[in-house]
Formats: structure tokens, C-alpha cells, sequence
């Protein structure tokens, strides 16, 4: 004899603790758990953002000093209780380091380098990325193998280069190499483009549109977070480059804001530091202005990149 069990008929509930009238555990308790989880994922964010946030902390108190007073122990931490703020600090270090002239060559500087950035980048990452071409695969490769190549090492040539074309003392040596394109910004909007359908480009064809014409209105619109990325790394290494700028500028009317800063240093041990911690507090206000207004797609694109579909 054949016993059929109906499908909807169900089976008995497996008891539990609260079925049975107990109580769990205290820990083994779901939301007891997850709140312990979040506080001490909280914490930990707070300890990092304290530690990140403390240097500079440590740059507005001391900007706020008088110069005998920058390192006196113990520290004082606390402008306006333990000791009288010197706001005029601001405006002695700005007129110590020119910040009109400074200011003016480093946004200049920035702005062209990170344009060079983006543009070279993108185009180079589309071809990449879209077209056919017998030994892309290779050429890609080469590409990435310049990220293993220091900059040290290109230091010398790329200097008698530029100082037999007759570009030593200008701005041309900084701006230049952004136009022939980074290789990491290369790898990184190419992967934002593998990660788009070709059936997009294949649809805009069909209606009539050329490759720069796809490029411009399919393309980019949807690599805005990774476009971000690049514009505000691009501009962060320009804005505080030194090392370039030390190389090759020598007149004090082309100094950027970077080697401004350097001139506070003195030989034998004067540093003015409060008028230097001022100085560098006011330099780092454009970075911040920059990476607030596109932090959104700032964050969007670190989190995306690399992920494929």
C-alpha cells in the first residue's frame, strides 16, 4: 500500500529556545550581536579619524602660537583657554611667501597637468579598451610594466631632455609628461570601459554616431566616478609636488606653492614653524574644497574599480 504525502501539508516546527518560552543568552542574542558589531566597527572608525585628523590638530594649534611658544612643554592643545590665538600669523606667513605669485604657478601648473591627466588617459584607455589592433594585448602590457619603472630613475634623462630643448626655468617640464599619459590612469578607466556593454557602442553606430562621438555622449557620462578619481589624484600630486619644481625652477617669480613653503626654513635651526603651519594649512584649503565637491563620485569610483559587470 502506497502512502502519498500531500505537498502542502507541513512539517512540525523545529522548537526553540523562545518557542519553548526561554530566553537566549545574552550575547547570542540577534540584536545584541549586531549592536555590539556596529560599536565596535564605530569605535574603530573613530580611532582611525582621530589618529588621521590629529596631525592636523597639531598644525592649527601651532599656527595659532607665537614663535617661542611653538614647542614650549608642556604643549598647550587649546587656543583661546590655555593661550592667546595669533590670527595676524595668516596673513605675515601669506606675505612671506608671496601666495599671489605662488598660488597663481601652482593653479596654473595643476589645473594644465591634471587636464593632460584626464584627457590622455581617457583616450588612450578607449583605444585600449574598443578597438582591435595586432598586438594590443603586448602593447597594454608594455603600458603597465612603466608602473615598476621609479621616477628617480627617469630623472636624468627627462632632464637633459628638456634642458637641450631649452625648457629649464619654465613650466613646461611640469606639464608636459601629464599629456603623454600615466599608466595608472590608463589601467583605470580602461577597466571602467570593459566594464560598459559593447551593444551600447553598437547601438550608437546604428544611429549614425563616430567613435569620438560615442566616446563623448555613451561613454563618458557613465565613467563619471572614475574620471573623478583621476582629476583629483592628478591635481593632489601637481598641487604638492616638490621635487619636480625644485629641479627645474630657479627664478622666484615661477615658484610654486610647494617650494614657498620650503623657503621658511631656516639654515641654523630659526624656522619660523607657526608662520610654516599656517602657510601649509592655507595651501591644503584647495584639496579639500576639490575632494568635497566631487567627493560622491570620488568614493563611487574607489569602491567600483576593478569590479567587472
Amino acid at each position: 500500500m502506497t502512502v502519498v504525502v500531500s505537498s502542502t501539508e507541513k512539517r512540525p516546527a523545529v522548537p526553540t529556545a523562545r518557542s519553548l518560552g526561554q530566553e537566549l543568552p545574552f550575547f547570542q542574542r540577534r540584536n545584541v550581536r549586531e549592536g555590539i558589531w556596529i560599536g565596535s566597527l564605530t569605535a574603530l572608525v573613530t580611532l582611525g579619524s582621530f589618529l588621521l585628523l590629529f596631525p592636523v590638530y597639531f598644525m592649527i594649534v601651532t599656527s595659532l602660537k607665537t614663535q617661542g611658544a611653538s614647542f614650549l612643554l608642556p604643549m598647550k592643545w587649546l587656543p583661546g583657554i590655555q593661550y592667546a590665538p595669533q590670527w595676524e600669523n595668516y596673513g605675515e606667513s601669506l606675505r612671506f611667501m608671496k601666495w599671489q605669485t605662488a598660488y597663481t604657478n601652482t593653479m596654473v601648473v595643476a589645473i594644465l597637468s591634471m587636464t593632460g591627466d584626464v584627457v590622455s588617459a581617457v583616450l588612450v584607455a578607449y583605444g585600449f579598451a574598443r578597438f582591435r589592433a595586432p598586438g594590443k594585448n603586448l602593447l597594454f602590457g608594455l603600458v603597465l610594466s612603466t608602473l615598476m619603472v621609479p621616477q628617480i630613475v627617469r630623472l636624468v634623462p627627462e632632464y637633459l631632455g628638456f634642458s637641450r630643448l631649452g625648457m629649464s626655468n619654465t613650466f613646461w617640464p611640469l606639464i608636459l609628461p601629464a599629456w603623454f599619459g600615466s599608466a595608472y590612469n590608463i589601467f583605470l578607466l580602461r577597466q571602467f570601459f570593459t566594464t560598459i556593454p559593447i551593444e551600447m557602442d553598437q547601438s550608437a553606430q546604428i544611429d549614425g554616431a563616430g567613435p569620438m562621438r560615442i566616446l563623448w555622449d555613451v561613454l563618458l557620462p557613465q565613467i563619471r566616478p572614475a574620471l573623478a578619481v583621476v582629476l583629483i589624484g592628478s591635481f593632489t600630486y601637481n598641487w604638492n609636488d616638490f621635487f619636480r619644481p625644485l629641479i627645474y625652477i630657479n627664478s622666484p617669480s615661477l615658484r610654486t606653492a610647494a617650494l614657498s613653503l620650503s623657503a621658511f626654513q631656516a639654515v641654523y635651526g630659526g624656522t619660523p614653524f607657526h608662520l610654516l603651519m599656517a602657510a601649509a594649512l592655507v595651501n591644503i584649503i584647495p584639496l579639500v574644497v576639490l575632494f568635497f565637491t566631487l567627493q560622491r563620485y570620488f568614493i563611487q569610483g574607489i569602491v567600483v574599480t576593478g569590479v567587472k559587470g
